[in-house]
């Protein structure tokens, strides 16, 4: 069955302030979603669904059992496979006027301005600070407007950035609310997150990009929204613009934005899957998991929450080899500095991509 564009988006057209010319709008738009998990994957179905006429995937990532609470849109026979080409082929199927493409690359410092420049305006479904932080920089020095959500716990938060003003002007980043970018703050697989809380947060990112493409309603300018799902509140952050377009070039020049990403980690305190294995049951290794909720192939000696995990509370036997695993590989790369950092001649290593690299 192949449906004509007035029936697919009728109930949308009928909206006066859509109609057939700001239907058109939708169908005329390019946008770019990075990431293509809890928030990436509705929002990019979403917006497909409301006739947006061209949508770019960003995500390197594959598809984890322990995401499917909150990643809707795959299923279990989707485990182990790309999110991106997953989500592509679905929207495929699923808006027969949108055209989908797809990067399986992470976004880095290297890339973004080539995977932004084409789009009318970027979406950040992502959950690393770092990529939030490269995508903000990148778009205020290219000019391209940014619709921001993130999480922690219950909590959520979206914004609309970097957009061009009646008087020339352009409105505030995330700088502007958070200047600097934080180090020890606990992504989703580490704090945990409520399903329904994404899926809200993911629906309000859609809300915005439709009106600011469209024209219609207020935008989340030069404001935060902030979200609680446990007591139903929220408030609006007022933002000014501090952090223009000079003083960002300055930041981007010297920021190598992978504090969060594999780019950075040393790769003599790291150890792959298969040096792991050979050496599995060895009485003088010990294993320790920095997250509650991993689904582990092997026994571990000890579990440690790695926002809980102090090197100088941790018993050491520096006669034994220490492997930190998590999901994949970020936060036991931090706990692994940590201990690093007290002990500089211990044997210890993070286990190179997590268990979600491990075969």
């Amino acid at each position: 069955m192949k449906p004509t564009k007035n029936e697919l988006f009728k109930r949308q057209i009928a909206l006066s302030e859509i109609g057939e010319v700001g239907q058109q709008k939708l169908q005329q738009a390019a946008v770019l979603v990075v990431g293509c998990g809890g928030l990436g994957s509705p929002i990019a179905v979403y917006l497909a669904a409301s006739g947006i006429g061209k949508i770019h995937l960003v995500d390197f990532d594959t598809v984890a059992m322990s995401n499917l609470h909150r990643q809707v849109f795959y299923t279990l026979e989707d485990v182990d496979k790309p999110k991106a080409a997953v989500l592509s082929a679905f929207i495929e199927k699923r808006a027969p006027f949108t055209e989908v493409g797809y990067t399986k690359k992470a976004m880095t410092k290297e890339n973004v301005f080539e995977l932004i420049e084409n789009v009318d305006i970027v979406i950040d479904g992502t959950d690393s600070l770092a990529t939030k932080y490269l995508l903000n920089d990148a778009c205020v020095l290219k000019n391209k407007p940014l619709v921001y959500g993130s999480l922690y716990k219950f909590d959520g938060y979206v914004a609309t950035f970097n957009v061009l003003q009646k008087e020339g002007n352009y409105s505030a980043n995330l700088r502007d609310a958070f200047p600097e970018m934080g180090t020890d703050i606990p992504n989703c697989e580490e704090a945990g997150t409520l399903n329904a809380l994404v899926g809200m947060i993911a629906t309000q990112q859609v809300n915005e990009v439709l009106k600011w493409i469209t024209g219609i309603g207020k935008p989340l300018t030069n404001q935060l929204l902030i979200y609680n799902a446990l007591q139903n509140t929220q408030l609006k952050m007022k933002l000014t613009p501090t952090f223009l377009k000079d003083r960002i070039a300055k930041i981007f020049k010297v920021q190598t934005y992978e504090e969060n990403s594999c780019g950075n980690q040393k790769e003599d305190w790291q150890i792959s899957s298969t040096a792991l294995k050979e050496i599995i049951g060895n009485t003088n290794l010990e294993i320790i998991a920095v997250l509650n909720t991993l689904e582990l192939p092997f026994n571990v000696q000890q579990t440690i929450p790695v926002n809980e995990f102090d090197a100088n509370k941790i018993t050491i036997d520096k006669r034994k080899t220490y492997v930190i695993v998590c999901q994949r590989g970020f936060s036991s790369y931090r706990a692994t500095v940590k201990l690093k950092n007290k002990y500089p001649d211990l044997e210890v290593f993070s286990l190179t991509g997590g268990i979600s690299n491990y075969k």
